[in-house]
């Protein structure tokens, strides 16, 4: 069954995480797109360290946390569910350019209910954005 509801409860500064890395678009543009209908979360940009907590995660899909980043240094990234961590990676930002870095987590590993997402970023001149889409 897919869910038709999903609640974003509150963003916040906070910080990081990467996994596999991938070219984004860069300077000025969008960094990540809107994810769609997947989409729990969509965070369009940020600059420094920041974060998101969320509500509405389903235990029966599997979980992609997305993060792009551009302008030099780097990003950790780190997800909760329910007060225990269950996914962390880093993403290199390059200087002229973006990257892309993406954690996908197995089915029930993000627990129902609400999640954070910390982005820690080595300097406030970093851009970023980032998604949690639960693909069906």
């Amino acid at each position: 069954m897919r869910r038709t509801e999903v609640a974003c409860v509150a963003m916040m500064a906070l910080g990081s995480a990467v996994a596999g890395v991938v070219p984004a678009s860069a300077a000025g543009g969008v960094l990540l797109p809107h994810p769609g209908p997947d989409g729990l979360v969509w965070v369009e940009e940020r600059t420094g360290d920041g974060g998101v907590v969320s509500g509405g995660a389903h235990q029966g899909l599997p979980t992609v946390l997305t993060v792009a980043c551009e302008g030099g240094g780097s990003v950790r990234v780190t997800m909760e569910s329910q007060q225990v961590e269950v996914g962390a990676f880093a993403v290199e930002c390059p200087a002229g350019g973006a990257a892309t870095g993406s954690l996908t987590m197995d089915a029930g590993v993000v627990l129902p209910g609400s999640f954070s997402v910390v982005v820690d970023a080595s300097a406030e001149t970093v851009r970023w954005a980032l998604t949690v889409t639960q693909p069906e």
